[in-house]
């Protein structure tokens, strides 16, 4: 079972409340999506997670796949009795892993690539380690070096087996420094897999979210958004890599949702910094997923009311004080600064846990002061 209701639109911006039902629970968006790649939320008990704030939680498809294997999961009664968690899971497709473990390796491209590099990906190239055919994606399992082959029909397969509420089609996540002709290529095909993704989808209390790329070319965003918002789709992923450039990002999800159906939740795929929250909602995003929270904490930075804070510097060593002064949360009420120093320091686990709730608590603050200032129309 899948529903979405929006409940409030905003009068001076894209801006939108709503609420989605789902077998395991509903989500009030604006939503923060926690990311959960293989069914934990990395160095967080499930609870401190929820207590943190999360409400839905992202887990990755070919992770899984991996480890320990779809059908361990299936078995267990899919991901939600596997991990122990009680509401509602997505699961991507396993289409950014077409970048990551290609051209991403390759150019050291990524969701946060910085402007200035003279890469340029063009028509009828191919990753080193990835090989893209209409069929699907052929490559080398990053844990063993074995042989791995993803097609849409199989990343279909693999989702039902584990069980999320909400999945995605599988796609091609084009990047910055592909050109136009490369970008459109792409696009086209997955426009083809999103029908064939459509065809396979046989777990019908799944709601199944297809992807719009285009990469940072307008004319194909539009494109892509009018063909895969004509689909049976219970819902839209917005995907693609737009670098540094805030900009870009806000164009292109003013093209995209230019010409989505209105009625149906988008989600932005893996995007999500501090800086980039208003923007995002503004636009019209009701979900988006984003490592930002858990990945910084297990590097020792604290996002914080006065912005990000490295509490393993030195300067932290003696300090007395709370992480962040405006945070009620239990790791700057119950700890100081140069405690979480001491732990980051002598990389204990704890240090990585309390930054994690730290963060993510911090996160989705953020995202209900916003949903608090829709509601009130002052966005």
């Amino acid at each position: 079972m899948f529903k979405f209701l929006i409940t409030k639109k905003s009068k001076k911006s894209r801006a939108r409340l709503g609420v989605m039902e789902t077998d395991h629970g509903s989500i009030q968006t604006p939503c923060l999506v926690t990311v959960a790649t293989q069914g934990t939320v990395k160095a967080l008990p499930h609870r401190l997670a929820k207590e943190a704030g999360t409400s839905l939680i992202i887990a990755n498809t070919l992770h899984l796949h991996l480890k320990p294997g779809e059908e361990v999961v299936k078995k267990a009664g899919g991901l939600h009795k596997f991990m122990g968690w009680d509401g509602p899971i997505m699961t991507d497709s396993g289409g950014y892993q077409v970048l990551s473990l290609g051209f991403g390796r390759d150019h050291g491209i990524s969701k946060v690539m910085r402007h200035g590099s003279d890469v340029t990906i063009k028509s009828g190239q191919q990753p080193r380690g990835v090989k893209i055919t209409e069929e699907g994606v052929a490559f080398r399992s990053p844990d063993d070096g074995s042989r791995l082959f993803l097609s849409p029909e199989e990343s279909i397969h693999i989702q039902e087996h584990i069980g999320a509420d909400m999945i995605f089609a599988f796609d091609e996540c084009t990047s910055t420094p592909a050109d136009k002709e490369y970008t459109r290529l792409s696009m086209e095909r997955t426009h083809r897999w999103a029908d064939r993704c459509l065809a396979a989808h046989g777990r019908r209390r799944q709601a199944l979210f297809g992807i719009v790329q285009g990469g940072r070319f307008e004319d194909l965003r539009r494109q892509s958004a009018r063909f895969i918002g004509a689909r049976p789709f219970a819902g839209f992923g917005i995907g693609g890599e737009f670098g540094s450039d805030k900009k870009l990002m806000a164009d292109v999800l003013r093209w995209t949702i230019d010409e989505l159906p209105d009625a149906k939740p988008r989600h932005l795929l893996g995007i999500g910094h501090p800086d980039d929250l208003l923007t995002i909602i503004k636009e019209g995003v009701d979900t988006f997923d984003c490592t930002a929270p858990t990945h910084y904490a297990r590097t020792g930075t604290a996002f914080t009311s006065s912005g990000r804070v490295n509490i393993g510097n030195a300067v932290f060593k003696n300090d007395p004080g709370p992480l962040d002064r405006k945070c009620g949360c239990f790791v700057c009420t119950e700890h100081s600064r140069r405690y979480l120093h001491h732990l980051t320091r002598a990389k204990e686990i704890l240090g990585m846990t309390l930054l994690t709730f730290h963060n993510l608590n911090f996160f989705h603050a953020e995202v209900a002061r916003i949903r608090r200032d829709i509601r009130a129309g002052k966005v």
